[in-house]
């Protein structure tokens, strides 16, 4: 037996070193067969923020430049959150839920969207990285739960994305007066039924999409900047038309007394609230915000502004659509599909309103994308230099200062599905995964105020000693208050309504959960002190943001768990198989620190 066979078998993870667990056959053999091993040691695994912005950064060759600016943020916010959904998530939530009440529902969502977005902003002041939730939860809670929720946020986005291109084809033949689906989709003969529609509109928009995101962020913002500006001037022109036509005792008087309730709140508090949890997928699209932190100027300035600023300006839209929808018609009227051009096209004079909905709405899928498209690039972009996916994604263009490789690789995929695949069971604007995503930068937070950094201290003494202490009264704090916030959700979804029980067991649930965050707020002291913005009110924003995730989750329908478990499932196996011991392999290579340059505060 030769000497290297010798050194194989002492040491395994060192045979693995010196070529890869990837090198050959034998050699990935050996990487399996340390597994378990492996897992243990890289699954919680928490990178320290400084790495992250330093030693992990460097995998990408050139830096990301920092041009953005405040209103570069609010208008990629815009951009992401004001898609062509509104039109209809209004019109449903309205006819459904809330009746002219969902002004309110809208004003309920925006707070829970402001709470979740000023979780994102701390770690995005503090980690100005462009791994969004991915780097926060690395950094947080270890590389296997990052991994997991940045796998299935990629695959909804890629999902998301490819079907909204194709509803792009839609709203703009109806902007031109052309049954576009029909007239621009090429029918193939011979595949199933909802993958025979060859789609080059939809194709033809994320290429051109891609290009515009590879050549240059600044110019990607600007151009976002523009057609934003335009597609809000389309939606306070709908709101205008909405309050000179509409009826304000629409406001109070149903169509049809006789079979349906009257009044602001046709269905009570039990219906604005299902309607907030409806209307709530409007706000999808400040969290990519998160992801251009790298790109931002003065993080500590911009970021809180950019994201938070996109969120207020945001419900203040939409409350103001809501109010103009529902005087133009009776709640009991409105066409659940297409509420604001339904109801023109039933005025004399007024049907080519429809057409400019029509073309404001293509604006908006314009805009979302495009946000969404730079969103999901620096994901993945990220998760490459984390090492658990091929580093070639994460490299940035030293003369465009773009992830070009994350960009283009999703881009070319996102068209791939858009060209034949209709989408309609895998699209949910609100997609489970990134509600699951919002709940866990909520829990994170809290975990890294009163647990500490992974960093803190002396390596492996003290310092990490003592973090472990702080860490089991959070996390069973926050496993607690979740099993709290999911039995209220259980309660309000199953339980049967308008009874006494129904009421007491709600009321308890949600004193238990005002309970226990007074508790843990009075028992567990904070560890660290945000350095340059933080969550007000820690812990009850966070906790707030934790209970309205999971009650939003308990919404959602079952195709939602069926999509999500699958994903998960699909990310465990990718991450046992390959990103276990292509991480173990970048970390056992090592490589210097560098610091990080170019960030004012």
């Amino acid at each position: 037996m030769d000497k290297a066979a010798l050194v194989a078998e002492a040491d395994p993870d060192g045979a693995a070193r010196a070529g890869g667990s990837f090198a050959s056959l034998r050699a990935y053999g050996r990487a399996l067969a340390q597994t378990p091993r492996r897992l243990a040691r890289r699954a919680c695994a928490a990178t320290a923020p400084g790495e992250e912005m330093s030693r992990v950064r460097a995998r990408s060759g050139a830096r990301m430049a920092r041009a953005l600016r405040w209103w570069d943020l609010v208008g990629l916010g815009l951009g992401g959150m004001v898609g062509a959904g509104v039109f209809v998530t209004t019109g449903r939530a309205a006819r459904l839920y809330a009746g002219p009440g969902v002004v309110v529902s809208y004003a309920i969502a925006g707070l829970c969207a402001l709470l979740s977005a000023f979780c994102y902003t701390e770690f995005a002041v503090d980690m100005p990285v462009a791994g969004g939730a991915f780097s926060y939860l690395r950094v947080t809670f270890g590389e296997f739960a990052a991994f997991l929720t940045g796998a299935n946020l990629i695959m909804e986005y890629v999902f998301s994305n490819a079907a909204v291109a194709r509803s792009f084809t839609a709203y703009l033949g109806t902007a031109v007066g052309v049954d576009a689906p029909s007239k621009w989709r090429i029918p193939v003969p011979g595949l199933p039924e909802g993958f025979n529609q060859v789609d080059l509109v939809a194709v033809g928009v994320i290429l051109l999409i891609s290009v515009c995101i590879c050549y240059s962020t600044k110019e990607s913002s600007l151009v976002n900047l523009v057609l934003t500006v335009v597609h809000v001037a389309f939606i306070l022109f709908v709101i205008a038309m909405g309050f000179r036509h509409g009826d304000a005792r629409n406001l109070s008087r149903p169509a049809d007394p006789s079979r349906n309730p009257g009044g602001f709140f046709p269905h009570g508090a039990a219906g604005v609230f299902d309607g907030a949890a409806a209307v709530y997928l409007s706000y999808i699209g400040y969290d990519a915000v998160s992801t251009m932190a790298e790109e931002v100027e003065r993080p500590a300035r911009d970021i809180p502004a950019g994201v938070s600023g996109s969120v207020v300006v945001v419900t203040a839209l939409y409350c103001l659509m809501a109010a103009s929808m529902s005087m133009l018609l009776p709640y009991d009227a409105i066409d659940p599909e297409a509420p604001f051009s339904g109801a023109f096209k039933g005025k004399a004079g007024e049907a080519w309103v429809s057409n400019v909905i029509g073309a404001g709405a293509s604006l908006g899928i314009l805009t979302s994308l495009m946000v969404a498209m730079l969103g999901q690039a620096r994901y993945l972009c990220v998760i490459g230099r984390s090492g658990v996916m091929p580093a070639w994604l994460a490299r940035v263009h030293p003369r465009t200062a773009t992830p070009v490789n994350a960009s283009v690789f999703l881009g070319l995929f996102t068209a791939a599905l858009a060209l034949f695949t209709e989408l309609d069971v895998l699209l949910n604007l609100v997609s489970i995964g990134t509600l699951f995503v919002f709940y866990m930068v909520a829990n994170a937070v809290v975990y890294r105020r009163y647990a500490g950094d992974s960093d803190a201290g002396d390596g492996e003494g003290l310092g990490q000693q003592q973090q472990r202490r702080r860490a089991w009264p959070v996390l069973a704090f926050l496993g607690a208050f979740s099993l709290i916030a999911l039995s209220f959700t259980v309660v309000w979804q199953l339980a049967p309504a308008g009874g006494g029980a129904r009421a007491g067991l709600l009321a308890a649930c949600a004193a238990a959960a005002v309970g226990a965050v007074a508790a843990f707020q009075a028992l567990v002291p904070q560890a660290r002190a945000p350095g340059l913005w933080g969550v007000p009110g820690m812990p009850w924003v966070p906790a707030a943001s934790v209970f309205l995730n999971v009650f939003l989750m308990g919404s959602l329908d079952r195709p939602s768990y069926v999509r999500f478990g699958f994903f998960s499932a699909a990310a465990v196996l990718v991450y046992v198989l390959y990103s276990v011991h292509a991480s173990h392999d970048a970390e056992e290579s090592g490589g210097g620190k560098v610091q990080d340059e170019g960030c004012k505060v």
